[in-house]
């Protein structure tokens, strides 16, 4: 069990360091001789989330700095140093690589691929008439079946994804949201037909709506019942499935969409403190779900900043967690996480350069601590990843795995001056900006008044400023032009697949039984308009062959549709 909560630590961050006389003599010595000699170039260096960043840093600036306080060992109390004792000395992160396309019996063979080239978990990327609960053959799904990513319209194509793969052994994650319940449904009948038993069904299902409604959009039902289905999914997976991962809270998107670090760590933990209190409210003990939690971030190119947010990350959830809602499993208070690598800094200029982006960005999630990582392939400004370029973004990882060296200790930058006063400042920003949603009514209430929406929206137009004024230097694309472009082979998406895919779903609904079929989804209704949890019905209604878009539209009539508000 943890100790008793302590006292909130002093709020770390933006305060002044210590004096110190060393570097100040240096600041008019030797580097006052050195700027007259060549002027720095610029007068002004910061990090995305607009940190100032010192000539040079010294114990003064972690003076403050109390070991056992903020940064603990591994595997202890704040987590700072990450989640497990030994971390990557004992076990590897999980390497996933993203994947799905066309059918579900290609996106099959390319999982198989991938995991005969020693990829260490699956990662589902659903087409978006999935994510929006329409069905393959549904007017709303012409021409977007299969374009990036898998269409899974029932158990058929369940079944067909993970042929051969043995659901007892291997973790898969699926980046899910509004549908992410019925797409679980679909999992856990699938690994029933196996004969797997529930309790050794692993993944995670990143059923993560809020960031929707704030950065992505791929949303489906209101915000209410979209926040008791992702509780019904809490409850259901204490009792039912103890290895699953019950939601992927993501600054990813918010983070693609042009959050700045500090924000994608503040709206990060914001949601995912929505969900703990909705989870609460429904009457969970926290100890009973809060460990299966887990976060999904991005890992960008600017190195030290990054490994500082993941080590933010870590203390500010391991606080959240006691000091707010009172846990005392230590399990409960710790942020495991996935990382992908930023897919929004590919350039379809000089793919190449892409890899040396990627790399840098995987090596700051490993030196961050993450416990899963997705590296993105060189072709991805382009289209869908080919074969070629997934396995060199999978060999990337395990170059970095085993021939770095950076894999020895845990958290090999902790004491570095700069990390450690980034991490400070970071978690003190991310506070700043969690007081700020605090105040206005809490994070349901900032979304539906667009405060994280105008955050992230000021932010990206800030970037893209300075990129166009050339403050900013995105090699290849305004500086370092290549001089000859080449555009390698790209992946082509049969364009006969989403024929077979709708006449596939069609015999689906042909050959089931149609008394079972009707039963459950009158089941589904019921369970929806009543306080009950949905996953059982869900798992029954799936078991009897209802399609994603029949269970989908039977929760649209529940509950309605969410439609965005537009102010002028």
């Amino acid at each position: 069990m943890a100790d008793e909560p302590a006292a909130p630590p002093p709020p770390p961050g933006d305060s002044q360091p210590a004096p110190d006389p060393g570097r100040d003599r240096w600041r008019a010595g030797a580097r006052a001789k050195a700027i007259a000699a060549t002027p720095e170039r610029r007068a002004d260096f910061r990090t995305s989330s607009g940190i100032p960043v010192a000539d040079l840093y010294t114990p003064a600036d972690v003076a403050g700095l109390d070991e056992d306080r903020d940064l603990g060992r591994p595997g202890e109390y704040p987590f700072t140093r990450g989640v497990q004792p030994t971390m990557y000395r004992g076990r590897l992160w999980t390497m996933r690589q993203y994947a799905g396309f066309a059918t579900a019996a290609e996106t099959n063979e390319r999982f198989r691929y991938l995991l005969a080239q020693g990829q260490t978990g699956l990662s589902v990327a659903f087409d978006l008439p999935t994510q929006m609960g329409y069905d393959s053959d549904a007017p709303e799904a012409e021409g977007e079946v299969g374009r990036v990513g898998v269409p899974v319209c029932s158990l058929a194509d369940m079944e067909a994804l993970f042929a051969g793969i043995p659901l007892a052994t291997v973790s898969t994650s699926m980046t899910i949201n509004a549908t992410a319940a019925i797409l679980l449904a679909l999992y856990v009948a699938a690994a029933g037909r196996q004969g797997v038993p529930r309790a050794e069904v692993a993944g995670t299902t990143q059923n993560d709506i809020l960031k929707e409604y704030i950065a992505r959009g791929t949303y489906v039902f209101p915000p209410r019942p979209s926040m008791r289905l992702v509780t019904d999914v809490f409850e259901f997976c204490s009792r039912e499935l103890p290895r699953w991962n019950t939601i992927s809270i993501s600054g990813y998107h918010m983070r693609e969409a042009g959050a700045t670090a500090a924000q994608e760590l503040a709206f990060t933990m914001a949601d995912a403190i929505a969900y703990v209190e909705a989870a609460v409210a429904r009457g969970l003990d926290v100890d009973a779900f809060a460990g299966r939690l887990s976060f999904f971030f991005a890992a960008w190119s600017e190195l030290f900043e990054e490994v500082a947010k993941f080590r933010a990350a870590r203390r500010l959830w391991a606080r959240i967690m006691r000091e707010r809602f009172g846990a005392r499993d230590p399990r409960s208070m710790t942020c495991r996480f996935h990382v992908q690598t930023a897919g929004s800094s590919l350039t379809a200029q000089s793919v190449d350069n892409n890899v040396v982006r990627t790399t840098v960005q995987a090596l700051a999630a490993i030196l961050g601590g993450a416990q899963s990582l997705h590296t993105n392939s060189r072709d991805e400004a382009l289209a869908l990843p080919t074969e070629e370029a997934a396995r060199l973004a999978l060999r990337t990882q395990q170059i970095l795995a085993h021939e770095a060296g950076v894999t020895e200790t845990p958290d090999p930058l902790a004491g570095s001056y700069l990390v450690e006063t980034l991490t400070d400042q970071l978690e003190a920003r991310a506070r700043g900006l969690l007081d700020e949603i605090e105040a206005l009514g809490g994070t349901l209430a900032a979304i539906e008044a667009g405060f994280q929406q105008r955050q992230i929206q000021e932010a990206a137009y800030r970037v893209q400023r300075a990129i166009e004024s050339g403050d900013a230097i995105v090699v290849g694309v305004n500086a370092f032009r290549d001089e000859e472009r080449r555009t390698p082979p790209t992946l082509r998406i049969d364009p006969d697949g989403e024929r077979r895919q709708v006449e596939a779903v069609r015999r689906v609904r042909a050959g089931r039984d149609g008394a079972a079929w009707e039963a459950a989804l009158r089941r589904v209704a019921e369970v929806a308009r009543g306080p009950d949890n949905l996953m059982p019905a869900l798992v029954e209604a799936v078991e009897a062959y209802a399609t994603v878009g029949e269970v989908s539209d039977v929760l649209r009539a529940a509950w309605g549709e969410h439609r965005e508000l537009v102010t002028v």
